[in-house]
């Protein structure tokens, strides 16, 4: 494909279906030439945009699917746009315009489809931007690290990893199949909730969705050699874990927790110094963080940035568009709607 995006894999599209869909109508758009599927994106309609009655299309996401980019073969990147907003033009309904979420700003889809919009005359707009921390670089992980934290810093951490190992007895697992997976799940689902996430009924566990979307996804990936698990463990017990979706050439941290008991140690800082280990996989050149921007912790150690943004584009015929410059024009008045 053109970009990958675990999240519309079929191994974490169809479970995200099954059981995060609820009563959103969810349809798969495909495109075909010559008999071979070269592009695919899920697709919803709303009624509502953010806080607004404005009816819409949009790439369907669920609050655990971290990138919006459709799969597209390479080569097909404009019959792509070009076939997607001529189906949109003709089953618009009552959508007012197309809203396109988490779409990585730079590359050879987004060029394509800015070229799309431009020979179409079809007006867009960046309506939201952010950056959000990526790991891409030569540097060997130690090389790394000490370009990215300070020698003080890197001093406090090695006196905590020091104090970890006179607690108990600390390893460090890294795991590229499905052994011991279930396990492995299970562990990952009671540490997350025994935490802040779980206080605030936020953690993967804390609803029965999330949780078997978590397990299903990741034997999914690991059936098909796309997982990567690193494990701090302290005593055999797991004190950090980390789940990686390997889609190259890129890979997506999936979802990292640790024990928050040991907080004062920073394990999950010193899961992220063996996670960049990545930087020797040979078939991964960058990493998406999935983290909001400006996230506390994985902000001062990875130094790479990833443009991410949210585009509002034209659809229909005179009376849509004419509606739509009237939204963007109001919606540049107030600032991002929220």
């Amino acid at each position: 494909v053109t970009e990958p995006n675990p999240f519309c894999e079929s191994w974490y599209l169809l479970p995200s279906l099954r059981h995060l869909r609820g009563n959103t109508n969810v349809q798969i758009l495909q495109l075909m030439m010559e008999g071979q599927l070269c592009g695919l994106m899920p697709i919803a309609r709303s009624s509502r945009y953010y806080r607004y009655p404005l009816p819409h299309l949009t790439n369907w996401q669920h609050a655990n699917m971290f990138c919006g980019v459709p799969l597209v073969a390479k080569g097909a990147e404009t019959a792509f746009w070009q076939a997607l907003l001529d189906w949109i033009d003709q089953h618009a309904g009552t959508a007012l315009f197309l809203h396109l979420r988490d779409i990585p700003l730079n590359g050879v889809l987004y060029d394509a489809l800015k070229g799309t919009l431009a020979d179409q005359k079809r007006q867009f707009e960046q309506v939201y931007a952010e950056d959000r921390a990526l790991l891409a670089s030569q540097n060997k992980p130690d090389a790394y690290w000490e370009a990215s934290i300070s020698a003080k810093k890197r001093k406090e951490l090695r006196r905590q990893a020091k104090r970890l190992g006179e607690i108990g007895h600390l390893e460090c697992h890294r795991a590229m199949d499905a052994t011991d997976l279930t396990d492995w799940c299970q562990s990952f689902l009671r540490l997350e909730h025994a935490g802040w996430k779980g206080q605030a009924g936020s953690a993967l566990a804390s609803h029965e969705q999330t949780k078997t979307l978590f397990c299903e996804s990741l034997a999914g990936a690991a059936e098909r050699g796309r997982l990567e698990r690193r494990t701090i463990t302290l005593d055999g017990q797991p004190i950090a874990m980390l789940a990686s979706f390997l889609t190259p050439p890129g890979a997506f941290s999936f979802k990292t927790t640790f024990d928050e008991q040991f907080s004062k140690y920073s394990p999950g800082v010193l899961l992220q110094q063996e996670n960049l280990g990545i930087l020797e996989h040979p078939e991964i050149e960058w990493t998406d963080s999935c983290a909001a921007a400006d996230h506390p912790m994985i902000d001062h150690i990875w130094r790479e940035r990833r443009a991410i943004g949210r585009l509002s584009i034209a659809i229909g015929g005179t009376a849509r568009r004419f509606a739509f410059r009237q939204i963007v024009r109001a919606e540049s008045k107030r600032g991002h709607m929220s």
